[in-house]
């Protein structure tokens, strides 16, 4: 019933909720694509493009069908494309529009996590970033540190809107976790 709720209230517009069902379902998409491209970094981009389209298309989503399947078919078609696009080495440049098209997933209200890493001192926070992976360190230090703009972000290191909002949420709920289990 929750998730019901949950994804009722994302397809509103709910940051929070976009939040929880990307929380909610990551290990599930991002294990699914771990066994299919045996490849750990392949597994985030491909995962962290699935919740990115599925928070574009929320308002598509049916819900006489689960909705971990209907991210799981999402997922499979990432996986198609990024097959098709390196078998014909092609780059696909993206539109301003569909930039524009990319959901407002980003809140301005500061979350628990947020709340979380701004409470840590500096030498103490810069530890914790180490932790993380390579490509959620770079979003991270941008973001916060060289305090660039979601669009300035997703310029630099080419990428979609969406894709840097879902990598910067992730980043930070990694980050949170990193925190927490040091306390």
């Amino acid at each position: 019933m929750e998730i019901k709720k949950q994804i009722e209230k994302a397809k509103q517009g709910d940051q929070v909720a976009f939040t929880f069902l990307l929380d909610y379902y990551w290990n599930e998409v991002y294990g699914f694509m771990l066994q299919r491209t045996e490849n750990e970094t392949n597994a985030e981009d491909i995962t962290i493009e699935t919740f990115s389209k599925a928070f574009d298309k929320i308002a598509t989503y049916n819900p006489e069908f689960q909705f971990n399947t209907w991210l799981i078919a999402i997922a499979k078609n990432v996986h198609i494309d990024l097959l098709r696009k390196r078998k014909t080495n092609l780059f696909i440049e993206i539109t301003d529009q569909e930039d524009q098209q990319a959901y407002n997933i980003a809140d301005t209200t500061p979350s628990a996590e947020d709340e979380l890493i701004t409470e840590q001192n500096l030498s103490q926070l810069l530890q914790f970033i180490k932790e993380l992976k390579p490509h959620y360190q770079e979003v991270i230090q941008m973001r916060y540190f060289q305090e660039l703009s979601y669009q300035e972000i997703a310029t630099k290191i080419d990428e979609p809107l969406s894709n840097v909002k879902i990598k910067l949420l992730r980043a930070k709920k990694l980050l949170a976790e990193i925190i927490q289990n040091r306390r």
